[in-house]
Parts: C-alpha cells; sequence; structure tokens
C-alpha cells in the first residue's frame, strides 16, 4: 500500500464524503478512521504515563506510543486502500462480458477484486486487534488521571473492528475459492472473539482504576 493523504484533510471533508451518496468513503473507511481514533487515545495514554513520575514505566510507555504511531499511520492507508478495493471491484463489474473470452476475464477481475475487498478489512481488524493488545498492557499501570480515556480507545478499536468484519461479511459470499472463504471465515471469527474479550478486559480494569 502506497502512502495516502487522506488524515491530511480537514475532517469535515471527509465527513462531507461519506454523507454525500458516493459509495467510498464508505463503512470499511469510516472503521479505518474510528480505528485510527482509538489509537490515538492509547498513544496520548502512554505519552502522559512519562516523565518522573512514571520514570520506571517510561521506556514501556515510550515503544507503546511508537505502536499507536504505526498503527494510525496503517489505517491512513487501509482507509485508502478499502476506497480503492471498491473502486477497483466497481470498475470489474462494468467490464464486457459480450464473449466467453471477455466473460472469463470479467470473473477473474471480479474475484481479485473480492478478495482484496475482504483482505483490507480483515488486515483492519487485525490491527485492532493488536492495539486492543496494547491497550491491555498498560491498563494496570498507565496514568490514572488518564485511564477513562483508554477506555474509550477501547470502546472505538472495538467498534472499529466489529464495523471492519462487517465489511468482511459483506465480501465473503462473492469469493469463489471454498478455501480460501473458510480461511478468511476463521480468521474473521477468532479476531472477532478475540476484540470482544480484549475490550472488556480493558474496560473491566479502566472501571476497576476509577472506583
Amino acid at each position: 500500500m502506497t502512502t495516502s493523504t487522506t488524515f491530511d484533510q480537514p475532517i469535515r471533508t471527509f465527513l462531507t464524503a461519506a454523507a454525500s451518496n458516493s459509495h467510498t468513503p464508505g463503512g470499511g473507511s469510516v472503521a479505518a478512521l474510528a480505528a485510527a481514533l482509538g489509537a490515538s487515545m492509547t498513544s496520548m495514554v502512554a505519552n502522559l504515563t512519562q516523565g518522573a513520575k512514571f520514570a520506571e514505566l517510561e521506556p514501556a510507555m515510550q515503544t507503546v506510543a511508537s505502536q499507536m504511531s504505526a498503527n494510525i499511520r496503517e489505517c491512513d492507508e487501509l482507509l485508502e486502500a478499502d476506497m480503492k478495493s471498491f473502486d477497483t471491484y466497481m470498475s470489474a463489474l462494468k467490464l464486457p462480458k459480450d464473449t466467453e473470452e471477455q466473460k472469463a476475464s470479467r470473473s477473474q477481475a471480479l474475484q481479485a477484486a473480492a478478495i482484496s475487498a475482504t483482505e483490507v478489512p480483515l488486515r483492519l481488524a487485525e490491527l485492532c486487534r493488536d492495539a486492543l493488545q496494547t491497550s491491555q498492557s498498560i491498563a494496570e499501570t498507565a496514568n490514572k488521571n488518564v485511564i477513562s480515556d483508554l477506555g474509550v480507545a477501547a470502546f472505538l478499536l472495538e467498534a472499529a473492528a466489529q464495523s471492519a468484519l462487517l465489511t468482511v461479511d459483506i465480501n465473503l459470499p462473492g469469493l469463489k475459492d471454498l478455501d480460501q472463504k473458510a480461511s478468511f471465515t476463521a480468521a474473521r471469527n477468532r479476531i472477532e472473539s478475540d476484540v470482544t474479550a480484549l475490550r472488556l478486559s480493558v474496560v473491566t480494569a479502566v472501571r476497576a482504576r476509577l472506583a
């Protein structure tokens, strides 16, 4: 995936486009934005758990902040990739199908586009799971003054993952390779189970520390 510039645009520009009658940005792209917001909250908590008061934790928190920065960059790339994969699929639908050769070529293009449209949101869901694992790793030690923001991160990351998995679900029926479909289905089910458990773990820790 190439470096994109979507996150450099005003948020209102993105919201206007998402609210329009254009197919893109759609749910997968919105999920990527939500994931980036979740990662940014985990990063903020990590950055505010540094300094003299948190000297022993600082190296680990710096690592967390760095990981979240990388996640945010990948969310931007996945947002762009989601829109590109949808546009590619729509272009494949418009390919001619007058001859057997054209039909075969169109079918091949549709399958390639369907695979990409499934892989991109699946990768986003994986990213959310990984970010939740990182959030979980600091839930017991992060600066208590901003611990509620870690809960916000967890809710956003789970929502982004579940949203991405819905995008996976809508594309799975279009896959003709049954082994590949089964592999994607197994992966999405594992991720769904993981993100639910991780969100619960993080939020439970957050609520305990708020009590």
